[in-house]
Order: structure tokens, then sequence, then C-alpha cells
């Protein structure tokens, strides 16, 4: 506790006066027990989830790297498998006899497929594309929004 002792006021020499000045003891007890209960419940509360990322190893030099296979799809309903112009109804069809001449070792339902699609293609279009696709096994569908 604070107490003044010279008030220079004249009074009598027991005559303590009052004390204005603010006790900060309790608020920085305060600040310290809150300060020790958020770093002891903060790590708590940071849940970690496990995931099974491939390792970030680039290809050794030299390595050839091949291009990934693209599905295009056009604002005015165009579907292409790459260069390959197709339809929706042939889509699963067409991109399995890509990916078998592509990699041959690999079956089609199996490999990455990658979708890329204008700005303006309609939500529908797209999800016929992908239901399409899944419907028909291919699971590894990646989404593109930019050039690669």
């Amino acid at each position: 506790m604070a107490a003044k002792l010279s008030s220079g006021s004249g009074g009598s020499k027991f005559d303590l006066g009052q004390n204005s000045d603010m006790n900060v003891t309790p608020f920085v007890d305060v600040m310290l027990v809150l300060l020790i209960i958020f770093m002891v419940s903060i790590p708590a509360a940071t849940v970690s989830i496990k995931l099974d990322l491939p390792p970030a190893i680039p290809p050794p030099p030299g390595t050839v790297v091949k291009e990934p296979i693209l599905i295009n799809i056009q604002q005015n309903g165009g579907l292409f498998i790459g260069e390959q112009v197709t339809r929706l109804e042939n889509l699963p069809g067409d991109l399995s006899g890509v990916l078998a001449r592509d990699e041959p070792g690999i079956p089609p339902t199996e490999q990455r497929v990658y979708i890329r699609a204008d700005r303006g293609v309609r939500y529908g279009d797209f999800m016929a594309v992908m239901n399409t696709l899944q419907g028909n096994g291919f699971y590894q569908v990646a989404l593109i929004n930019e050039d690669i």
C-alpha cells in the first residue's frame, strides 16, 4: 500500500492525508494471471491435422517432365481433352484412351487429370464434367485456376 508521508499542508505530523495515487498492484496481478492462463490454454487449443503429403523432391536434372492431361471447359460448352474435341457423353472413353496412350502401365482411373474452365462457365456445366468423371472412377481430379 502507498501512503503520503509529507503532505506539506502544515497539519500535525501524524496526519497522513488522502492518497489519490492509483494502486496498480492488483491490476498487475490480474494481468499476470490472465497471461499464465492464455499461455497454458493456447497449446491445447491448437489441433494438429495429420496429412499424408508427398515429399517435395524436385526431379533430377535432365528428367523430362510430361505434360499433364488437361480437360478444358469453354464458356460456349466446348469440351476438350488437351487439344482433342470431345463431348460429355464420350468423355470417359476418350479420356481413358488418351491416358492409356500416355501412361500404358498405369490404369487410366488411377492417373491424375486436371480440369481448367473458362471464367464464364456455368457451375452446372462444370459439375456435370466432375460428376461424369467421378461416376466412371476418375477420382484423382485436380482443378486449375491459372496457366501451368
